[in-house]
Parts: C-alpha cells; structure tokens; sequence
C-alpha cells in the first residue's frame, strides 16, 4: 500500500505548460485522495491496481498523468493509449473529461461504442484511421475494429480498465482477454474498479506485472448524505415516491429499481400522475437513452428512473435526491447508488425503501456502513408501516427461527421461510 500525504496542489505533480493550463481552466486544486496516491505511481511508469468508489476523481487520477506522458513524447498522432470502460455512457463520459483536460495539448480522442447504425460505425472507423493518440471504448465495438484488421494497436504504451468489476459483472471477462492477445507486451497497465472481488484479482493477476495497490476506502458514503429509509409495503412504494417529488424540496432526483420492468413501470405510472420522469433502460436504442442523459443533465428533466447500470453510468452534479425502489442485494451497489448524491462537497439525501424481504439487505448495508440509518415515519396519508419480519439468530448453527404471534408447527415453518 502507497500513502502519500505531502502533496497539496495539482503544480506539484509537475505536469507540462499545456495539461497545466488544461487543469486549471478545469477548476482543478487539490487532488482528491486517489488522485493524490495514484498519479505519482503513473508517472513513475508502473502497473496499478487502485479501488476507489464513484465519484472520487479516479478517471482524472489516470487521464491526467497518461496524458502529460503523451504530450511530451511528441511522438506525432499514433494510438498509444486504449481505454476501456462496460457502457458507451462512461466511455463518452470519459472522452468529454479528456476534451477539457486536454484542451491545450494536442492530444487527440475518439469514443468508440455500440448500440448505433452502419453509419456510426463508419464514422468511427474513418476516425481510427486519422490516427488518433487516445481510443476510448466498450469491449464489443472494439473487438469488431480489431478482428477486421481497422485497428492496429502496435504502438500502444498505456492500457486503462475502467470499472473493471462492473465490467466482469456484465460478462466481459473473456473480450477482455481477447483483446489483450492484441496489445504489446511491453506497455503500462492501468486498472481501476469500485470493489476489490476475487475476480479482480484474479484478473490482475493475468495482465499486471508488479503493480502498486491502492485502496481508497470504498465502504463509506460521503458525509454530506442524509441517509433515510422509509419501511413500506410495495403497494405504497409509486404512492410515496410521488409523496417526496411533489415536496418541492427536490430538484434533480434518480431513483435506481432492480429490474427494467420495474423502471419501465414506474416511469409510466408517475407519468400518469402528471410527474415529469423518464426511464433509462437497455431497451432504449442509443439515441433515445443520450436524450434522457442530455435532458437531466440540462435541468430539463427533474427526475431519471435507472438500474444499477445508471449508478456508474451517470456524471451529473447537483443531484440532491437519490431513490432506492428496491434495496439493492449488494452492500456496494447501495454505496455506488446514494453516490450519486453530495459530489464534489455538497449535500444530498439518499431515500431506501425497506419491504418486510428486505430487512436482511438492509442489515448487511448498515454492517458495511457501520451506521444505523435514520427511518422516517411514513406520511399519514400512505397508510401503516408494515409489520417487521421476524429475524434470524445467525450466532449458531442451528438456531431456532422465533414464532410468529399466534403461528406453530409446520404452518409457522413455511411462513418463516419464502
């Protein structure tokens, strides 16, 4: 583990005249705590593999050292850097951050993704072939570049994973692994992820050599979110939502569901109740899902409906209000959920709504957090709380699962257990 603690500007990382100047037009001060530890190790020409959760800076933490690497080799347009990331929204994220960084360099870029027409994939053909310094893209339109022979990768020097859990989620280990077979050996490996499973390191393993670790503590919100659950049935969960946006305390808001048919549903019934909300959602063809980014990232739309691929797939600042439908299954997907919320210093409320199923998640999401969090009483109108599910004593094998009032034998068995 690397600590460093004496930096205090982005003037003591030494970047060249033009990334300087890009950085400060950027509004950059003071690196964030990944940044601080990660671009150092970059700079120095090593392998990393650094976990830190959305929202601390860590895409800056890499663009910027590769970038001042590639301005001053001045080695003239040739593809020395891939970048991958799991959806075309980070990628075309990614590539905006790098048009504002590397504005006054000649640093050049290219996002390159699926999910569009022949014409789209001409496009980014035809700016392959002007020779671009960074490729920033998703594994699948990368591998049809690659295995047709439109892209060549012999000049590669930087090899970025970006969200490399999300993408092993998603399947991709195996394009991962391909591409590799495409990439020279000698080259610097950068892999950055929100959590740390085995699978990252096993695929660490595979393609880093001597890497510097860094771990930016993953398991806490930031500080400026007011944490809320509210224990609900799910016939009250549109009720309440509708309850909280109509508040007027809320200007921005995206509520995260497990499942498209939910978010497809949710959407349509808070429609019907004259709100304006729109769903974000594989189904939707790319254009239509750029709108809805676009629209909520211009305040024309006030609240986005998502599954978790929305909760890494989104850069907006000034979000003040986050919504879990559903409790997500996974203690880190609430952390990178309510993340959305308090950027960059400021303040936001994170709403979860707990169903009598749910009590288990909800206890392994406050073990991870190391913090109750704060219930609020449902609105009178909305109806009663529903009755708490009994809890199992996991301290011992064996353990007796406790009775339901007025239940016994086999019928309180079966109850106990769905």
């Amino acid at each position: 583990m690397l600590f460093i603690l004496a930096i205090v500007t982005f003037k003591d990382f030494n970047f060249n005249e033009q990334l300087a100047e890009g950085v400060q037009s950027m509004g950059y001060n003071t690196p964030t705590a990944i940044q601080a530890q990660a671009i150092p190790v970059i700079l120095a020409g090593k392998d990393i593999i650094a976990c830190a959760q959305t929202g601390t800076g860590k895409t800056a933490s890499y663009l910027l050292p590769v970038l001042n690497g590639i301005s001053n080799s001045g080695h003239g347009h040739q593809i020395s850097t891939l970048i991958l990331g799991p959806t075309r929204e980070l990628v075309q994220q990614i590539d905006q951050q790098v048009e504002g960084l590397a504005y006054f360099t000649e640093v050049s870029s290219l996002a390159v993704y699926g999910g569009g027409d022949g014409m789209a994939y001409e496009q980014q053909k035809r700016g392959i072939q002007n020779n671009v310094d960074i490729v920033i893209a998703t594994p699948g339109r990368l591998i049809s570049f690659l295995t047709s022979g439109a892209l060549k990768l012999n000049h590669l020097k930087y090899f970025v994973l970006d969200e490399a859990d999300r993408m092993l989620d998603m399947g991709f280990f195996q394009d991962i692994m391909r591409i590799i077979t495409y990439l020279p050996a000698n080259r610097q490996t950068l892999l950055f992820s929100a959590t740390m499973p085995g699978k990252i390191r096993t695929l660490a393993r595979s393609i880093l050599k001597n890497p510097e670790q860094i771990n930016i503590a993953i398991s806490q919100p930031a500080v400026g979110i007011s944490q809320q659950i509210y224990k609900v049935h799910d016939a009250q969960k549109t009720k309440l939502i509708e309850v909280l946006l109509r508040s007027g305390l809320y200007t921005s808001t995206i509520i995260f569901a497990s499942t498209k048919e939910k978010v497809k549903a949710l959407a349509k019934d808070l429609k019907a109740a004259h709100i304006n909300a729109e769903a974000f959602h594989s189904d939707m063809n790319q254009g239509e899902r750029e709108e809805v980014l676009l629209n909520f990232k211009n305040r024309q739309l006030p609240v986005v409906i998502g599954t978790d691929a929305l909760s890494r797939g989104i850069d907006v600042e000034g979000i003040d209000l986050v919504i879990n439908y559903d409790v997500p299954g996974d203690p880190e997907d609430y952390i990178h959920r309510i993340g959305r919320t308090a950027r960059a210093a400021t303040t936001g409320t994170a709403v979860t709504l707990v169903n009598r199923n749910d009590e288990r998640r909800l206890a392994n999401i406050q073990a991870l957090i190391d913090k109750k969090i704060e219930e609020i009483t449902l609105p009178a109108d909305i109806g009663a709380i529903p009755e708490q599910k009994p809890q199992f004593d996991n301290r011992r094998k064996g353990g007796r699962r406790p009775q339901r009032k007025g239940g016994s034998g086999a019928k309180g068995q079966s109850q106990g257990k769905k």
